[in-house]
């Protein structure tokens, strides 16, 4: 097995990491106070081609492979944990599944200009009573004509209040279950779409969310993402490659709380000398760089995987699990050899605790993970 990058994934971590020191780190404390969008921080990743990293370039992407868009949200995620889901978002749960499932006309019209990135997408399946339970949701799309009268809502939709499109999911046949739900590519701007104002979130609070509400609003059947009642196939394959960028965000916030965790254990002194040279602390840090590398190695395999167009749902839903509560515990160890200060909000210690937690929940999940990973084993 070969474990080098190729020259091409190698610079883009090194481009993606001197952007985030030069122009994500000196500003996350801010925005994370503030619950503001880094509107110019997203205009600068679309001038390095980080909003379609896997998007071939006929389509307005950088052309890149998934291992390489991996690394590149990992350094996002380092530098800001609400940047690189923001990133991972348009890449992952909007591109993606036009690239996949759009016609010619709809990757034209819908995939180029977010490639680009010169616009922003987002993805619409949760519902109030519909999160791990897909076939739950109420949002009803209802054929009349050419067209779909949509009714409903949607919430902790990231990129909500900003984006100009969205991939929604609605019941087309609530008696088929899973089979009923049909995706759909929708403006943001078309009648009857309301945004509610920004939710106020624990962490990832630079990455804005919002519940979205439909009312009576009319979307033309052209705007039909695969066909109808294909919907729940769209999703699931959506967020096999998603998970794979929420992978990559928790390591990136767990490599910052260690390397913070780090040079603080160097600096901070007790008992005459510096913490890190008692071996309590040089456990913990032990512990925190295993973890580490093994999610990473995870996440690049799932991303391997997806690269060479195999089946990839246990990897990525493996790789998902492990570095989403991995990010968690080495978050939090990193506040506790902070001690005091890391309770602190003039340390950034407890801002990466904070923003670790959601990784374990959002695009499915621990739980929704291990029934995964567990239905796959059962299978073979």
């Amino acid at each position: 097995m070969d474990f080098e990058l190729t020259d091409l994934q190698r610079e883009t971590q090194r481009l993606t990491r001197e952007f985030a020191a030069r122009e994500l780190i000196p500003h996350a404390r801010k925005l994370d106070e503030e619950h503001r969008f880094p509107h110019e921080v997203v205009k600068k990743l679309a001038e390095l081609s980080l909003l379609g990293v896997a998007v071939p370039e006929e389509w307005g992407g950088a052309g890149l492979d998934n291992v390489a868009y991996a690394l590149a949200i990992e350094e996002l995620s380092r530098g800001d944990g609400s940047v690189g889901v923001i990133a991972s978002v348009n890449n992952s749960l909007y591109c993606d599944p036009l690239l996949k499932f759009g016609t010619e006309a709809q990757k034209r019209e819908w995939l180029v200009p977010f490639a680009r990135g010169e616009k922003l997408g987002c993805f619409g399946l949760t519902e109030p009573e519909a999160g791990s339970d897909a076939a739950a949701q109420k949002t009803t799309a209802v054929r009349k004509g050419d067209s779909y009268v949509i009714n409903g809502s949607k919430n902790w939709i990231t990129n909500g209040p900003v984006a100009e499109a969205i991939v929604l999911f609605t019941m087309t046949d609530r008696s088929a279950g899973h089979r009923g739900i049909t995706a759909f590519v929708v403006p943001t701007n078309t009648p009857g779409f309301n945004r509610a104002h920004p939710d106020r979130k624990m962490g990832i609070s630079a990455a804005l969310s919002c519940s979205i509400f439909f009312e009576d609003m009319v979307v033309p059947a052209k705007n039909l993402l695969g066909k109808e009642g294909d919907g729940f196939k769209v999703a699931m394959s959506t967020l096999d490659g998603g998970r794979i960028g929420i992978a990559a965000q928790a390591i990136g916030i767990a490599r910052a709380a260690f390397e913070e965790a780090l040079r603080y254990a160097q600096d901070r002194k007790t008992f005459g000398q510096p913490i890190a040279n008692h071996q309590a602390i040089q456990f913990m840090l032990a512990d925190m760089a295993t973890e580490i590398d093994a999610a990473r190695l995870l996440t690049l395999k799932a991303a391997l995987l997806k690269d060479q167009g195999l089946r990839h749902s246990p990897e990525s839903a493996m790789a998902k699990l492990y570095a989403s509560e991995m990010a968690s515990r080495v978050a939090n160890k990193g506040l506790q050899i902070h001690g005091g200060q890391g309770y602190s909000k003039e340390f950034d210690a407890e801002r990466h605790v904070r923003d670790a937690r959601i990784t374990e929940i959002y695009e499915g999940t621990s739980e929704i993970q291990r029934i995964i990973i567990s239905g796959a084993l059962l299978k073979e």
